[in-house]
């Protein structure tokens, strides 16, 4: 048995008043985390690259949301084509040094309309065996139904990833 139940004094203070560091860790009890210290940064300047985060900045959504509507820009008559393609670019290489979210909704815009440049030249191609004259339709559907989809995801702040995308800008 222990005959000594008294608990041991703690060590003198300086004189000066100042105090003593501890270790933070060793005065935890057991299966608790240690305080977690707060960061505060502009939320322009903050990386959110996982798909689940949401950003939070309402300059950066509204960016980010015009990076994807810049993709009806192919129906404008001066540039059916390319139109496109040339939409999200500029405003993704205007904006992508400001946002971060920005930068990776620039690239999978501007990645998602050149894979329905591909789809389209493709289908049009296959007009030449009936078959392109369902399919042209079809991708043009899919490129204005998934815009939009993607220009809300943007504007709720989230990260949205195209399906049937082509990543060539990473």
């Amino acid at each position: 048995m222990v005959e000594n139940n008294e608990i041991p004094e703690p060590a003198e203070k300086p004189e000066d008043d100042t105090p003593v560091e501890k270790d933070v860790i060793a005065e935890q009890p057991a299966g608790e985390n240690p305080p977690v210290q707060e960061v505060s940064a502009e939320p322009s300047q903050t990386v959110q690259d996982s798909p689940g985060s949401k950003e939070s900045n309402k300059d950066a959504r509204m960016w980010g949301m015009i990076c994807h509507l810049a993709g009806l820009g192919g129906l404008i008559p001066i540039v059916p084509i390319i139109g496109s393609v040339i939409g999200p670019l500029i405003v993704w290489q205007i904006k992508k040094e400001e946002f971060n979210f920005v930068a990776d909704q620039g690239k999978e815009a501007v990645n998602f309309q050149i894979s329905i440049l591909m789809y389209a030249i493709v289908s049009g191609l296959l007009c030449f065996a009936c078959v392109g004259f369902v399919l042209l339709p079809a991708v043009y559907i899919f490129d204005l139904i998934f815009l939009l989809i993607a220009a809300v995801k943007a504007n709720d702040g989230e990260h949205y990833r195209y399906p049937l995308t082509f990543r060539f800008i990473k």
